[in-house]
């Protein structure tokens, strides 16, 4: 890919990106929470139960891009004041989405990671501003969106002057409708191969089914992802946002038993 200057491989071994005390690209990294901020006493239930478990950053939505402009669209700023309550509380670093250029320099007071979705990775407003920045990025790959498209997106951040970019490999749209999307784990030593950015990869969304998310999230470790992305809610059933794809903290708390074990032999393997 001749147009990467920047995120070839060829640049640099290895970016690791410290988010306090956590280093993605060189530790596997746990990001897990509710895929939108309802309330405070959700939000802060969900967080100590995944710090708990052994999470390492808390995600959570407080603006929502959603397919029907009558879904619930997030909570705004009293969502990052949630989140930013969470923080204090659990000490877990914070990942939240930006949609809007205009919105970048006061959520990034508020997140310690900021997340392009997938409808926006092709946003190149929104990833120049978010390249001003120094808050790292977290950046989705498209639903329809080779990894070349998704790498250049990649480019638009870091000629900004921002070192700080992870992939997150979510699914992308195939004839396939069993699964919300198709998950793409080749995606994970493809981008190891052309990039040095770490990568990755969220088993909620690309699968959209409960059964199907420790199968995928101990696969994406054997394939050498950096990292998870993975919804947790307190009572899903009461979830207002993807209810039925958010793994309670019993579930999670039973999954990041096998998730370390599993990564420490496969490091292990690798050395």
């Amino acid at each position: 890919m001749k147009n990467l200057k920047l995120a070839s491989r060829d640049t640099i071994e290895q970016t690791v990106i410290h988010v306090g005390d956590v280093a993605i690209g060189r530790d596997f990294v746990v990001m897990a929470g509710p895929c939108s901020v309802e309330s405070e006493k959700q939000t802060l239930e969900t967080a100590h139960a995944v710090k708990a478990a052994g999470a390492d950053i808390l995600r959570g939505g407080a603006f929502k891009p959603r397919t029907s402009p009558y879904s619930f669209q997030g909570l705004g700023l009293q969502g990052l004041k949630i989140l930013d309550k969470a923080r204090k509380e659990t000490g877990l670093p914070i990942v939240t989405e930006v949609l809007d250029p205009r919105d970048v320099s006061w959520v990034a007071e508020f997140a310690d990671i900021l997340q392009i979705g997938t409808r926006n990775m092709q946003n190149f407003s929104l990833l120049k501003e978010v390249g001003t920045t120094r808050r790292p990025v977290l950046l989705k790959r498209g639903m329809f969106s080779t990894l070349e498209e998704w790498l250049n997106c990649a480019e638009y951040i870091l000629s900004e002057g921002n070192p700080n970019v992870i992939l997150c490999e979510r699914g992308i749209r195939t004839f396939e409708n069993y699964t919300r999307n198709t998950l793409d784990l080749s995606a994970v030593p493809a981008i190891k191969e052309l990039t040095h950015l770490p990568i990755v990869i969220d088993p909620t969304h690309s699968t959209g089914r409960l059964s199907l998310i420790p199968p995928m999230s101990l696969a994406s470790v054997a394939a050498g992802a950096d990292g998870l992305l993975i919804e947790v809610h307190h009572d899903p059933s009461t979830a207002l946002c993807d209810a039925d794809q958010a793994l309670t903290p019993d579930r999670f708390q039973l999954l990041m038993r096998q998730l370390r074990p599993l990564y420490a032999f496969m490091d292990t393997m690798n050395t």
